[in-house]
């Protein structure tokens, strides 16, 4: 199974799982992605192409990467808004990883000092670099 840093771009994914959880986009096989507002997520979500790497985090009581998804398609305007700026990308999961990642442990690691997740917490959106890609596959797969 291909390891997420390999990657063209990888990009981390916030959702609150009672609403939408990794779960439910695995029983959907494919889902649209929408939701973002924030002007800096929505920047990011332009940014996604068709075959990047998109890790799904839940929020609320979990605060945990979950799991792995593919991005179908790049983004384009939410049909269902009247606001044209909003976006949504289409995604197709992967896997759910081995153990999940908790931002305490994110954290407490020194090699996430910079990462967005830790500095930008409300952010809902934001890539994650080759290093930070390589160190949750690897946290995910230690427990």
């Amino acid at each position: 199974m291909a390891n997420v840093a390999n990657a063209a771009n990888v990009w981390l994914f916030k959702t609150e799982p009672s609403a939408y959880s990794f779960a439910d986009l695995s029983a959907a096989k494919r889902a649209t992605w929408d939701g973002v507002k924030n002007p800096v997520a929505l920047k990011h979500l332009a940014h996604v192409q068709a075959g990047d790497t998109v890790l799904i985090y839940h929020t609320g009581d979990e605060k945990a990467v979950i799991g792995v998804a593919r991005a179908l398609g790049g983004a384009y305007p939410d049909p269902k808004a009247k606001d044209a700026k909003l976006l949504v990308v289409d995604l197709a999961p992967l896997r759910a990883l081995a153990n999940p990642v908790t931002l305490a442990a994110i954290k407490a690691s020194p090699r996430f000092a910079g990462f967005d997740l830790v500095r930008l917490p409300r952010l809902s959106v934001m890539p994650v670099g080759r290093e930070h890609a390589e160190e949750i596959e690897r946290m995910a797969r230690a427990r």
